[in-house]
This record gives C-alpha cells, sequence and structure tokens, in this order.
C-alpha cells in the first residue's frame, strides 16, 4: 500500500460509543466499514454510510419494544454486521448491551439472561432459541425474542410463541438517521459475562468511557490508519476482538473484514489479506505445529535452510530492535527471506503489519519463531474487567517474553504475593449484582486485583503465574501449573493437558491426545485404536511420561511427571470442561477423571 493516512476520532468529539459510530459516519460515507462473505453472492461489503442507514432500522425496530434506557438487551450471534448493528442501535437508545456466546451451553446462556433480566434477546436461528427456550423455561425473561435468519421453522416460531419475530419482518424498511444524543461518557454500555472456569460468570459492567479509552489508548501503542484491513474472527462476545476489532477499528475508520470459521481461515486470509489480526496464542500454535510436521518429512536440506532462515530473521529481528549488532548471518537473510520466510508469510495473506496474541500465554518458541520469519507478532496482556488491554507490545520495542508496556493511561504495580495491580479509566464499574465480588478485586482507591503474578523490569511487564493456580506440592516446593502445561501442549500429540498435585508428593497430568495422530501411534505400539483400554496400555503410558519429561527438560528437577491418564476426548465448551473463551475448567476435569486421577497417586511407585 503506498499512502497511509490518520483520521481518528477523539473520545471527547464522540461522547459515547454510538456518538463515535455517528461522528465515523460522518466522516467517512464512502469508505468501506465492513467486508463479509455471503452464501450466494460471495464477499460483499458495507459502506460506513449504509451501515448508518442499517442501524437506524435496528433503532427504530428497538425503540417500538416499550424499553427504558438502561435496559437490556442481548444477543446471541455469531461475527456479522447485524451483531454491530444491533449493539449500536441498542447504545443509541441509552441500552445496555450483553453479548453472548453462541457456542456457550443452553443452562449458562439463560442463567445469563435472567441474572441481567434481559428484555429483548437478538439470536442466530430458531434451532439456537430452540435449545435457549428449553433452558429458561417459564423464566419471565427475555420478552422479545429476535430471530436473524428466516426460513420455515423461524416463521412457525413466531407463529406460535408471541414473544418470537423473525428480523425481517420486525425491522421497518426505512428509518431516519438519529442525531448525536446527549449522554453521560460514565454510564453504563455493556455488561459482559466473564466465563469463569469456577461458579457461576460474573458480568463485569463496562462504561462508554471504559472501552473509548481503553481503544484510544491501544491506538498510542500500535497506529492504526484507514487503510487498514482488520480480520476479525474472535468472537464479538471476547472483550479483547469487541475493543481490539470493533471499537478501534471504528475509532480509526479502518475496514474489518468478518471470517468465514477458524475452518476456512486459512483461505479467507488469502482472500482478505489483512493488515492487521487479533488472535489467541492456540491460532499461532497451531499454524506452528503444522510447519513443523510439514519439515519433518522434508529432505535434511530443506530442513537445514529453514532453521538457517529462523536463525538468520531471529539475528535480524535482534538487531531492527536494537539487542543486537551485526552479524555474518545478516547477509543471507535477503535471499532467505524471499525462498524462505515469504512464501509463509503470503499464506498470511502477505501484508500483515501487526499480529496481536492475547488472552492467554504466547509460548516464546512460537513468537520467536514468527518474528524470525519476519511477522510483527505482538503479546499483550488483560482482563474483561480492564475493557481489556492493560499491556502490549509496541512494534519497536518488542520482546517476546514479556506482555508489553502499559498502555496510556494505565498504571500497573506490584502487590503482595507478587499480583499484578491495575488503575486506569479502563477498569471495570464494577460485577453487574455482586458487590461482595466487587469489594474482593476493587480497592477503595481503584486499584483492580488481576490475581496474576508479574513482575516489571523497565517498562516491561512479565505474566509469572496465576495466585490460584500454583500448586504446592508436599514437600513445600511450589509449581506454576500452567507453564508446564504450555510447555506439554507445544507437542503436536498432545491437544490439552493439566498438571496435577496440590498436596502430593509428585506431579502428574491429565492429557487429551491429538485424536488425528492417535491410530498412528496406537498401531506404533502394537495396540488396537478403537479400544479404550489401549490408553490404559502401561508401555505406552510409560513412553509418554518420558516423552513429557523430554517437553518439560528445562524446568526444575521438583517439576517432574510422574504419572499421566490419557483421553481421546476433548474438553470442549459442549461437554462443560471449557469456557467459550478456550480456558480449560480445571474443577470440572478433576472431577470427571476423579477416580484416574486418584489411581494415579496409589499405583506402586
Amino acid at each position: 500500500m503506498s499512502q497511509w493516512s490518520e483520521d481518528l476520532i477523539s473520545i471527547e468529539r464522540a461522547g459515547t460509543l454510538d456518538g463515535l459510530f455517528f461522528h465515523r459516519v460522518r466522516r467517512s460515507p464512502e469508505r468501506v466499514a465492513y467486508r463479509f462473505h455471503d452464501r450466494d453472492a460471495g464477499w460483499r461489503q458495507l459502506t460506513w454510510r449504509e451501515l448508518g442507514q442499517a442501524v437506524a432500522r435496528w433503532r427504530a425496530a428497538l425503540a417500538g419494544e416499550s424499553l427504558s434506557a438502561g435496559d437490556r438487551v442481548a444477543m446471541v450471534l455469531r461475527n456479522c454486521p447485524e451483531w454491530v448493528m444491533f449493539d449500536l442501535a441498542a447504545m443509541s437508545l441509552g441500552l445496555v448491551t450483553v453479548p453472548l456466546y453462541t457456542d456457550d451451553r443452553a443452562d449458562n446462556a439463560a442463567y445469563i439472561l435472567q441474572d441481567a433480566a434481559v428484555k429483548v434477546l437478538l439470536v442466530q436461528d430458531a434451532g439456537r432459541w430452540k435449545r435457549l427456550a428449553e433452558a429458561i423455561g417459564r423464566a419471565p425473561w427475555p420478552t422479545r425474542v429476535v430471530l436473524l435468519d428466516g426460513g420455515a421453522e423461524a416463521l412457525r416460531l413466531a407463529g406460535v410463541d408471541p414473544r418470537v419475530r423473525v428480523a425481517e419482518a420486525w425491522l421497518p424498511d426505512t428509518a431516519p438517521e438519529p442525531s448525536q444524543r446527549e449522554a453521560d461518557t460514565g454510564s453504563l454500555a455493556t455488561i459482559v459475562y466473564t466465563s469463569g472456569t469456577t461458579g457461576r460468570p460474573k458480568g463485569v459492567m463496562l462504561s462508554h468511557g471504559n472501552l473509548l479509552s481503553n481503544s484510544h489508548a491501544a491506538v498510542t501503542i500500535i497506529d492504526c490508519y484507514q487503510e487498514d484491513v482488520f480480520l476479525s474472527f474472535l468472537p464479538l462476545s471476547h472483550a479483547l476482538e469487541r475493543t481490539g476489532g470493533y471499537y478501534l477499528p471504528m475509532m480509526t475508520g479502518s475496514c474489518v473484514a468478518f471470517a468465514r470459521s477458524v475452518a476456512q481461515l486459512a483461505e479467507d486470509m488469502q482472500s482478505i489479506r489483512p493488515t492487521v489480526m487479533i488472535a489467541v496464542p492456540r491460532v499461532f500454535e497451531r499454524v506452528y505445529a503444522r510447519i513443523a510436521d510439514q519439515l519433518a518429512t522434508r529432505p535434511a536440506p530443506v530442513r537445514w535452510l529453514f532453521q538457517l532462515a529462523v536463525a538468520a530473521g531471529w539475528r535480524n529481528f535482534q538487531r531492527v530492535q536494537g539487542r543486537a549488532g551485526w552479524h555474518p548471518l545478516l547477509l543471507l537473510w535477503p535471499a532467505l527471506r524471499r525462498k524462505v520466510a515469504a512464501p509463509v508469510l503470503d499464506k498470511l495473506g502477505g501484508r500483515m503489519r501487526a499480529a496481536v496474541s492475547g488472552g492467554a500465554p504466547l509460548p516464546y518458541a512460537v513468537a520467536r519463531f514468527f518474528l524470525s520469519l519476519g511477522l510483527p507478532l505482538l503479546q499483550g496482556y488483560g482482563l474483561t474487567e480492564t475493557s481489556p488491554v492493560v499491556t502490549v507490545s509496541p512494534l519497536e520495542d518488542n520482546i517476546p517474553e514479556s506482555v508489553g508496556v502499559p498502555i496510556r493511561g494505565v498504571a500497573v504495580r506490584i502487590g503482595a504475593n507478587d499480583e499484578l495491580l491495575v488503575k486506569g479509566h479502563n477498569v471495570m464499574l464494577g460485577y453487574w449484582n455482586n458487590h461482595a465480588a466487587t469489594a474482593r478485586v476493587l480497592t477503595q482507591d481503584g486499584w483492580l486485583h488481576t490475581g496474576d503474578q508479574a513482575r516489571i523490569d523497565g517498562r516491561h511487564v512479565y505474566i509469572t503465574g496465576r495466585i490460584k493456580d500454583i500448586l504446592v506440592l508436599s514437600n513445600g516446593e511450589k509449581v506454576p501449573p500452567a507453564d508446564l502445561e504450555l510447555a506439554i501442549s507445544m507437542d503436536p500429540l498432545f491437544e490439552q493437558a493439566i498438571v496435577l498435585g496440590e498436596g502430593r508428593s509428585y506431579l502428574t497430568a491429565l492429557m487429551v491426545l491429538n485424536g488425528d495422530l492417535w491410530n498412528g501411534l496406537a498401531q506404533e505400539f502394537g495396540l488396537d485404536p478403537e479400544s479404550s483400554k489401549s490408553l490404559d496400555d502401561p508401555h505406552l503410558l510409560r513412553e509418554m511420561v518420558k516423552r513429557v519429561r523430554l517437553a518439560l527438560r528445562d524446568f526444575p528437577g521438583y517439576a517432574k511427571i510422574r504419572r499421566t491418564t490419557l483421553t481421546l476426548e476433548p474438553w470442549t465448551v459442549e461437554n462443560g470442561l471449557m469456557t467459550p473463551t478456550l480456558k480449560v475448567k480445571r474443577a470440572q476435569v478433576v472431577e470427571r477423571y476423579r477416580e484416574a486421577i486418584e489411581q494415579m497417586y496409589t499405583m506402586d511407585a
């Protein structure tokens, strides 16, 4: 791209999130706001003017539902323009939006709808509403249900249930565009329910000012332009995607393209050719593992050339960052970049200016690999309670072991037990209907307890562990299981893992095997892949322990896995063993495998 131009809307001018949209439509009416895929027409686009006209229709429909400012409305949608339309239309009426995950369990979603007393619910399709309706039962909320996708079943439900309407019939054909409303920046904009790994989710109350300040501050770390194309595939229900991939691009006038699905991500990146992408580490880990698998089958000279390119690329990255001087390998880098690195980056669209990883720790080996190939991969850190960004790595000062530097207006400090404390305009108003939980994490003077352990070196923040997740062995040794689990999961054979040992004399692990590799592994050990008993084969288990120990070779001696339990059943949202933000529910997994765990600790040494 030959020219990059900035067009940032200030917080003061926007006032509210719907005010931000109001000014964006007027500033950039003919620029493309969104790209999305239509099954019949292929890739389509919406200009800011067209989006403004659509939001006006959704606003008029909501205005006809006898709602008052402060009432809650919710959406259960995959990423699409209608998600944005509903959110902005609701906010322009002073309503509070409550996003729900499309793949969350129905009983969990039903709890949120009741806890927030949601009056209007926008649902993707009839099938999702039927599952939700069964969980809701005779509860009074919601009072209106709007089905986005039409069809015979949607029309039937609308005919038998007075609450249900089909969006096409519910929306007016046209509506006048609203003027900017007068509203307090500190007023409640949304309630985002955290998918806690234990107990019921808590509703995080975020104001317009929380989200505007977070978006604006993030732009001071990473410049964004009107010509940028953001790839959106994390759910908009996820705070990181909502702020970084929705409100921030609106503030900068950038285009957002909605990916079709994770399965079609590689194809979409070729079509969209994004310049900015926000993702969770698992996306980068899978690409890394796939490249490693492919390399393992290539001739030795090809593998050697690739390793040389990574070594030269890392030297170049360190030199550009000002952390290393000249080295002979740098002479080879231009040729290696063209021959080895460029084809890999072309698979990601070929013009990525920044790829941001957040939501979980990014393995150093993965970060180093992509940085060596020339991908500007930046790690960040945040919480739903902080809108969500606290830190992010600058392009010019990128230390992959750290989670970056605090964004503007955010203060951090280390408290008791090395806990990271955060204060700033991005910190939540509190938890909805839960004053006790609010008081536990927010101090009187506004410091938020993150629950994460950290150290601060210069201006860079390093996350070192999770206070609640530290395992204390019976000998007093303290072990951070998340670090071990991350190292184990880097082996492509192990899809998921949790490490156990609280109060015990040694560590054990529960591990989910990669189903695609199981047949080959079973045959290698002379086992029947169709028999569940094969997973308990003593010889297999001993070899898996050796493989895990190899993955943990860089850890202290006391962080050694003695026994393992293997399973082929993945831990998913559907079976209740993972949150919608893809965090393993440790307590539920332990309960599910309690008998196997006890057996690992009662077997003869």
